[in-house]
């Protein structure tokens, strides 16, 4: 199959599941987005008003007053260990951040924001609908009483790789839905274990993710009681996400990082489906404008939203239709098919994709607990060779050139995005460490 906006070069290096960095050809580092009709600031309204409510149903956020919030954490020593200073031609890089959305309270995972707000969303509307609920009310009346007892009636239904059924599951329990979580057979035995100690139903389909998707879509239509959160075309899940991207301005702030023409921020998101890095990416590009500049890392198995904006159609394209097999260890960025609501957003927004292998997310992990005491899962280190690619790579230098960065390259912030891992046990986190040793701590190039 030919992918318009792939050169041959590109489309060989992808079917051999080569590490590389694409440039969106669609991409305005201009473009906020402000034409499209999606506002956080109704994800902001929400989180506001059901703060109360989150305090009262989860212990872990009473000190944070109902807050989601993540840290924001320098790592120069990773930094030291990854950076491509030194190498032919690589530029000056400034700052690197990790964003640890890894260590986000409850549900441990960047997708807590957009599966707390899907679900805070649908017990208002049910409550209020059902005259439980007055729309000035105190959102607090969820958790008790009829309000709850209604809500109970319902059923959440999500297809997931584990972490976005988690999120779903513990904010659904916490306010009295029934919550079920359809997996594909080979999903990770641990979170399928982690969600049925909570009480969480897990139905195992035969087939990858798109399949689990496709069942649980189908079983909650024939239920007038159960709601499907739909990771491919969720809306209220996207904004949710939108919100982190008001927290990580503002901790930038208080780290005295300026984000400005003479401080560009440049951002790193590990991406499956899309919904999350694409919420993340559509939050700063509103607040930011051409100052910030994100880019999606994927595995080589799995480049579902690079094939989909390459392909420059809105009709779906899977990784198979290039002889990919979409099977990888980050097995929660093992999509085949990107968001049919989020990728032509991406063709505007997204400034590029680069592709990790399962090999080098595991190096990185292990090199990130070694150098800053961190500890995540696979995935989550997708974007920890973003800096590298963009600042130690031809192609990326081209980038910094064509939209005159170059000379701001070394006042420049890089936040690399973890998305998951803090509830990953450790007998597992053991495994993780033992793979990861074995490779070696080679860093040499992009991949």
């Amino acid at each position: 199959m030919d992918i318009q906006g792939l050169s041959d070069e590109e489309l060989a290096g992808l079917r051999r599941k080569e590490a590389l960095l694409w440039l969106s050809p669609g991409h305005d580092p201009a473009d906020r987005g402000l034409d499209l009709p999606y506002d956080p600031s109704v994800a902001h309204a929400r989180f506001d008003r059901c703060a109360g409510l989150l305090a009262r149903v989860f212990p872990e956020l009473r000190d944070a007053g109902g807050r989601l919030s993540s840290p924001l954490s320098p790592i120069p020593a990773l930094q030291r260990r990854l950076s491509p200073a030194g190498e032919p031609g690589a530029h000056a890089e400034g700052a690197w951040f990790l964003k640890r959305d890894d260590a986000l309270p409850v549900a441990g995972s960047v997708k807590a924001r957009g599966g707390f707000h899907e679900v805070l969303a649908l017990a208002e509307r049910l409550a209020l609908e059902a005259g439980l609920l007055d729309a000035d009310g105190d959102r607090e009346q969820l958790a008790r009483g009829p309000a709850r007892e209604w809500l109970g009636r319902h059923t959440l239904s999500v297809g997931s790789t584990g972490n976005l059924g988690l999120a779903i599951g513990l904010i659904g329990t916490g306010l009295g839905f029934k919550s079920v979580v359809h997996m594909s057979a080979d999903a990770k035995a641990w979170k399928k274990d982690r969600l049925r100690s909570r009480s969480i139903a897990v139905v195992e389909h035969a087939g990858d993710y798109a399949a689990a998707v496709a069942s649980g879509r189908a079983a909650a239509l024939a239920d007038p009681l159960a709601h499907f959160v739909d990771d491919e075309r969720s809306e209220e899940l996207f904004l949710g996400y939108t919100t982190a991207a008001r927290e990580l301005v503002d901790q930038l702030h208080a780290a005295g990082r300026p984000v400005d023409a003479g401080h560009p921020l440049f951002v790193y998101l590990p991406c499956g489906v899309g919904g999350a890095p694409g919420g993340i990416t559509y939050g700063l590009k509103r607040l930011l404008g051409p100052h910030v500049h994100c880019f999606f890392a994927e595995p080589t198995a799995s480049p579902c939203m690079l094939v989909q904006l390459a392909a420059g159609t809105r009709a779906p394209v899977s990784v198979h239709a290039i002889g990919l097999d979409n099977r990888t260890e980050a097995d929660g960025l093992a999509v085949g098919e990107a968001s049919p609501l989020v990728a032509p957003l991406m063709a505007r927004l997204l400034a590029g994709v680069f592709t990790v292998n399962d090999d080098t997310l595991f190096r990185d992990a292990l090199a990130l607990e070694q150098s800053e005491g961190i500890t995540i899962e696979p995935s989550a280190a997708a974007g920890l060779r973003g800096p590298r690619w963009l600042l130690g790579s031809p192609r990326g230098r081209r980038y910094l050139q064509r939209h005159d960065l170059t000379p701001v390259a070394a006042r420049a912030t890089h936040v690399i995005w973890s998305t998951g891992g803090s509830l990953v046990p450790e007998e597992i986190r053991a495994q993780f460490r033992a793979r990861g040793a074995s490779l070696g701590a080679s860093v040499q190039g992009g991949s």
